[in-house]
């Protein structure tokens, strides 16, 4: 005879139908949502045919440098990889002449040829959006007046980024520093890295440093791991950082030297950049995971972009994603007003009903932080839902996640 349930597991039986169905239009989502995972036998036949162009081996393909030897750059080389019309072929050539690109063959293996509106391609290849766009700014976090010396950029009192290099495995069409790309890759000046750490030496304030560029990961290990070494002798700075979109765009860039450099250096935090499902791939999986076991913390910086991931349920499952990586969830920043991307930004309420739509729907790890940058470098400042109604002498009155409205003692 079965057991006869009681009032208040009958209770608790009905609330967990309830919090079912809060998500179930979420798991119908899920069962069309584009993953890198998904889509990974079409992104192995997508490389097949990328390194049969190459004449390259397996053993070159997982080579970094090979991956950044090669990068397109070209139309002549794109339209032999990635079916285009003639139009956009034009539309590439003349917003090259504008604003440079480059993509590693990984990266362009991730895109999905039949979406003529797919994310990854969106992200990597030139719009003619970018070429007739004349509004935003080249700098608008005003970095020229936060530059108390050459690589360095100061907007807090106790932390700073060096900017160790202009070079990336690629070049993202959203890009913060696109002015700084120029058509040579240039890592930074070792003098100026010099003068930087001396800066970092002379203001004891100083806990945090922040190595990026372009991205930290395309210096040479032998550099990277003098600046830690240098970093590690001043006995104020706490923590390094890096930033590093290669783990997106280039995870064969983490190699075995590299992990052993870092676990020597602890404590060590990386942030990086995935902005959508689609980045997140077995490989790019396994090069966070061989972070994680050096000892690296993985964070996450996405940016919201319009066509890419401003749709909560695609966020949702990007930061769930992140977390089977090891990686952390840490910002979603607002675009910013950089000109030649003003038809990737989106409204801020976008960002704000994106963040409606992940507290209590997932786990609390996989919730970042939405901010707006400050005009000038002024700083990130939080955009959150607002979830206290009102307040009394003794209580105040607070919304739930799922809307209800109750009185709290305070």
């Amino acid at each position: 005879m079965a057991e006869e349930i009681t009032k208040n597991q009958q209770k608790a039986l009905d609330r967990a139908d309830i919090l079912k169905s809060a998500i179930a239009d979420y798991r119908e989502a899920l069962k069309t949502m584009s993953t890198g995972f998904t889509h990974w036998p079409r992104i192995l036949e997508n490389q097949k045919r990328i390194k049969n162009f190459f004449k390259a081996s397996d053993e070159d393909w997982n080579n970094w440098r090979w991956q950044l030897k090669n990068r397109i750059t070209t139309t002549a080389v794109l339209k032999e990889l990635l079916p285009l019309t003639k139009q956009e072929l034009d539309d590439i050539e003349k917003t090259g002449s504008l604003y440079r690109w480059a993509v590693s063959p990984y990266y362009l293996s991730l895109i999905d040829a039949d979406n003529p509106v797919d994310p990854v391609k969106l992200q990597c290849i030139p719009q003619i959006d970018e070429y007739v766009d004349h509004g935003g700014y080249d700098d608008p976090m005003g970095e020229e007046f936060t530059s108390p010396t050459q690589a360095v950029t100061r907007r807090y009192a106790d932390r700073l980024i060096i900017k160790v290099t202009n070079q990336c495995a690629m070049y993202c069409r959203h890009c913060q520093r696109r002015r700084a790309i120029g058509e040579k890759d240039l890592a930074t000046p070792k003098k100026h890295l010099e003068e930087a750490i001396e800066y970092v030496r002379n203001n004891e304030e100083i806990r945090d440093v922040l190595l990026t560029g372009g991205d930290g990961f395309m210096l040479d290990n032998q550099t990277i791991e003098w600046l830690l070494d240098e970093l590690d002798q001043i006995p104020h700075v706490e923590i390094k950082r890096f930033g590093s979109r290669t783990l997106v765009t280039m995870p064969q860039r983490i190699d075995d030297e590299l992990c052993r450099i870092f676990s020597e250096h602890l404590p060590l935090y990386v942030n990086t950049h995935f902005n959508s499902p689609l980045e997140v791939t077995p490989d790019a999986q396994e090069a966070c995971f061989k972070l994680a076991r050096s000892g690296v913390s993985l964070g996450n910086q996405a940016v919201l972009l319009k066509g890419v991931n401003n749709d909560p349920f695609v966020m949702r499952k990007l930061n769930q994603d992140l977390l089977k990586c090891m990686v952390r969830p840490y910002y979603i920043f607002h675009a910013k007003a950089v000109k030649g991307t003003a038809h990737f930004r989106t409204k801020v309420e976008e960002g704000i009903e994106i963040m409606e739509k992940l507290r209590g729907f997932t786990s609390g790890l996989a919730i970042p932080t939405f901010v707006v940058n400050a005009p000038l470098g002024q700083g990130k400042t939080p955009m959150l839902p607002e979830y206290l109604v009102s307040s009394g002498k003794d209580y105040i009155m607070i919304r739930t996640w799922e809307n209800k409205v109750l009185k709290y003692d305070n």
